[in-house]
């Protein structure tokens, strides 16, 4: 079943997030009163993995021939004692990375409508 944890906000109030519980033994309780406080505001729980991804925007954007387009792609899972950690995919973290060069430094042309075909 479902916990809810609260992060407070910096700025005052809380969100509510629904987390999956953690693994092995649970204290008894009535469905749907399991609420946990987070140990950390929102804000600085979203802080550490946004300063991940600048780390490795940092890194892709320092190549030698740097990317005309960089994206960056990752979920996120909130937990009361850990904060935001980077969601997982099997057995591994994730991350995708999508980089882009625009060849010559040429932006490519719209491509041109075409026209429904004709029944």
């Amino acid at each position: 079943m479902p916990e809810l944890v609260r992060f407070p906000l910096e700025v005052g109030g809380s969100v509510l997030v629904e987390v999956e519980p953690e693994p092995g033994m649970q204290r008894a309780a009535r469905p749907g009163s399991v609420l946990k406080e987070a140990s950390a505001t929102l804000e600085r729980a979203l802080h550490q993995v946004r300063d991940a991804a600048s780390a490795a925007m940092a890194e892709f954007l320092a190549m030698p021939r740097r990317p005309d387009e960089l994206e960056i792609k990752f979920g996120l899972k909130l937990d009361a004692q850990a904060g935001a950690v980077i969601a997982r995919t099997g057995m591994q973290g994730q991350f995708e990375i999508k980089l882009k060069w625009i060849r010559d430094g040429l932006v490519p042309a719209p491509a041109e409508e075409q026209p429904p075909p004709e029944a």
